[in-house]
């Protein structure tokens, strides 16, 4: 916790944001990387549907996006990955290369590995990774799930997937999903984790830097007023319910990811622009009224002190 950063390399950014996170810090950071999946499989008649729905949210035309890619090269991005040679790389929805990981080890860049299930913790141990982390269904963000496809059927609580990818593991495992204090960080550590990753918790830090409105949401959220949504970007992810998220909750799905969050540019925009949570890119776990608009290492310090005190 607060030692180090992570940077989610992303559409538009390359080995210089790498670069430029080094500068500016301990060395202490992390390169995460999205495990790529097939090409999607675009329906033109449904995406038109998707776009007029959104342009009601946005309150402006949705244009068709074209034929993209709208996602960097996956073997481009190993490459710069290597290049930069950050002391932590870590994937989300699924695995490296055998040869990436080669590569990997020689530089000495640990690979740490999101899991969902066991069955994911034990596949991520086989092919090299030094560390797991085990995300719980109560996380906020994307789920890591390696199957996009099985993502609605891999929802497991932390505190029963835990213990059990840790017995099924000998590396070790960081614990992620719905810790939001001392408390839970104990618990955590009590069954079998190495480590926590706490990231709804530190979203309403000035450090965080997220929308005002965003920030006010995440305060007023109850555990129920989170939820799944594939609305904002094709993949499953939790966050505030709002009307982006009703306006997938029913018959109407999204188009496929990454064509879904190349529509939602607009509305996202048109949010952010007018300071409306009710159509943001919202993500919280499901604690997030527990999360304090404190500076971060303010957060660290009482989670070190509030963990420290029920532990042994």
């Amino acid at each position: 916790m607060g030692g180090s950063r992570r940077a989610d390399v992303l559409p538009g950014a390359d080995a210089r944001l790498g670069r430029a996170i080094r500068a500016a810090s301990n060395g202490a950071f992390q390169v995460n990387l999205w495990a790529p999946e097939p090409a999607p499989r675009r329906d033109a008649a449904h995406e038109a549907k998707v776009r007029e729905t959104l342009a009601a949210l946005a309150g402006a035309e949705v244009p068709d996006p074209g034929p993209g890619p709208f996602v960097q090269d996956f073997a481009a991005q190993c490459e710069a990955l290597v290049e930069l040679a950050p002391p932590v790389a870590s994937t989300i929805m699924g695995l490296f290369p055998p040869e990436v990981v080669a590569r990997l080890k020689a530089r000495g860049i640990a690979w740490i590995c999101n899991a969902t299930t066991v069955a994911e913790a034990r596949a991520a141990e086989a092919a090299g990774a030094d560390a797991v982390v085990a995300q719980g269904a109560e996380a906020g963000g994307h789920r890591g799930t390696f199957e996009n496809a099985a993502a609605e059927t891999s929802q497991v609580g932390l505190f029963v997937l835990l213990p059990q990818v840790a017995d099924a593991v000998r590396i070790p495992v960081v614990a992620a999903g719905g810790i939001m204090d001392g408390r839970g960080i104990a618990a955590a550590l009590t069954l079998g984790a190495s480590a926590v990753q706490l990231g709804t918790a530190f979203l309403r830090s000035p450090e965080a830097a997220i929308h005002p409105a965003w920030s006010a949401a995440i305060a007023a959220t109850a555990p129920e007023d989170t939820v799944l949504t594939r609305g904002f970007s094709g993949r499953l992810a939790r966050g505030i319910r709002n009307r982006v998220t009703e306006a997938f909750a029913g018959d109407l799905r999204p188009a496929p990811y990454p064509v879904q969050r190349a529509l939602m540019v607009k509305v996202r925009a048109a949010a952010e622009a007018a300071g409306d949570a009710a159509r943001m890119q919202a993500w919280a776990g499901q604690g997030a009224a527990l999360a304090r608009a404190e500076p971060a290492g303010e957060i660290v310090q009482r989670l070190w002190s509030e963990a420290g005190g029920l532990l042994p």
